[in-house]
């Protein structure tokens, strides 16, 4: 069963989804957002070893191209070096305007991905799917 919780803050909105095999339904989750049928995934280490190649399934399901970085598990990977790679990284994947960048992890994750899709370029969309 999966719920949805809305976020409603002035002047917009957003949904949370939570439930179980939530990552097997990433693609037709992810798909009305897309311009175009891909998505980079950042997540850490731990992560990718245990759900990238489910994520990689969910989105292939909706015909969705995923390319992904892994980065070093933990709260050190919070820092300057980590969220440049991430950003050249993307730049290097052509990320534009409309794309959608997945964070794919916890908070740290999260935050750091966020942020670099922030800065990447205007209008670059960013989906959080956490893990814990």
């Amino acid at each position: 069963m999966t719920d949805t919780v809305t976020v409603d803050l002035p002047g917009r909105a957003y949904d949370v989804r939570i439930g179980p095999g939530l990552i097997a339904q990433a693609g037709a989750e992810i798909a009305p957002l897309l311009k175009r049928p891909r998505v980079a995934v950042v997540t850490d280490e731990t992560v990718a070893a245990l759900h990238l190649d489910s994520l990689r399934a969910g989105l292939a399901a909706a015909g969705i191209e995923m390319t992904s970085l892994a980065l070093p598990a933990g709260e050190a990977t919070k820092r300057w070096p980590e969220l440049s790679r991430t950003v050249d990284w993307l730049l290097a994947r052509k990320v534009e305007r409309r794309d959608v960048v997945v964070a794919f992890g916890g908070g740290v994750i999260g935050d750091l991905v966020g942020f670099a899709a922030a800065i990447l370029r205007r209008g670059v969309r960013f989906v959080q799917i956490p893990t814990t």
